[in-house]
């Protein structure tokens, strides 16, 4: 039998230089960290960068985590088609801390199909159904120099709101048309001068949409239905009550991006009608003596 050695730990003392000129050293690998995000015009004026003292907040220390151990799914198999979306919706809809100091209304998932989308399905409109009808009233010199001006004029204004948008001095986002009136002509001055546009034009816009929203939508029906659906369709003021509800629950949404899908379907169907318009004129030709310069 070997003799037992009894063994207990001692204080660790510091090395000396000495001790460690005789051992070497193994160099560690470079960290490539990613390039820091601080310096961003959007991010230098977010307040998660400020503390309430007006101090940078201190980056916590990330340690590493030990790999957790699978477990088994407490979801049952015969709700798994349902679960799934339903886990797949709540990773989705985690606050990202660098869009976080954001308005409900603001969003940064946008790009520039989005930005396409939105821009002709609002500038693609009535106008467009009207134009053939004002172009037999104007005739062809008048209809095109008139065109040609409105259009223009329309990328004048769009390119003054994109400038206009966002301030290069102190950061702030101009959303709305009274803001910016505000910003630009000062509180009373800007009140005075574009809160009453604002009201009849949104009022007028509003009623426009209704009734072109709910006689299409019974026009659709109709077409699509028929007298067989239904012995006793609605109304057309129903089909208008129908249109204002389905409005109310779009304008929910937070923004525009909620909804680039209707968007999206707004610019094909808008690129599709006047499409048509002008196949159609130029397939039927024109009518003798009626179309001529004026």
């Amino acid at each position: 039998m070997g003799e037992a050695k009894e063994i207990w730990s001692a204080p660790i003392t510091p090395r000396t230089g000495n001790s460690l000129m005789g051992t070497p050293r193994v160099a560690s690998p470079p960290v490539s960290c990613p390039p820091s995000q601080l310096h961003s015009p959007s991010l230098t004026r977010s307040p998660l960068l400020q503390s309430e003292n007006g101090d940078a907040p201190h980056p916590k220390s990330k340690t590493p985590k030990t790999p957790r151990t699978p477990r088994m799914s407490l979801t049952p198999r015969f709700i798994t088609p349902l679960g799934s979306p339903m886990r797949k919706a709540l990773r989705l809809t985690k606050l990202d801390p660098q869009d976080a100091w954001l308005p409900i209304t603001e969003s940064r998932n946008g790009n520039k199909y989005y930005a396409a989308f939105h821009t002709l399905c609002s500038g693609i409109g009535i106008q467009a159904l009207v134009l053939p009808v004002a172009f037999t009233i104007l005739g062809w010199t008048w209809g095109i120099l008139s065109l040609t001006i409105a259009f223009i004029w329309q990328l004048y204004t769009l390119w003054l709101l994109v400038h206009l948008h966002e301030s290069v001095e102190n950061g702030i986002r101009y959303s709305r048309y009274l803001q910016l009136c505000f910003a630009t002509f000062g509180e009373k001055l800007g009140k005075l001068l574009a809160l009453f546009p604002i009201l009849y034009l949104s009022a007028g816009t509003c009623t426009t949409l209704i009734i072109i929203g709910g006689s299409t939508a019974r026009t659709f029906y109709q077409v699509v239905c028929g007298d067989h659906c239904n012995p006793k369709p609605m109304t057309t003021v129903e089909w208008y009550l129908v249109f204002t509800c389905a409005a109310v629950v779009l304008s929910q949404l937070p923004n525009l991006n909620s909804i680039a899908g209707i968007s999206l379907i707004g610019t094909v169907t808008a690129v599709g009608y006047c499409t048509s318009i002008w196949i159609t004129s130029v397939a039927q030709g024109t009518l003798p003596g009626y179309y001529a310069f004026k």
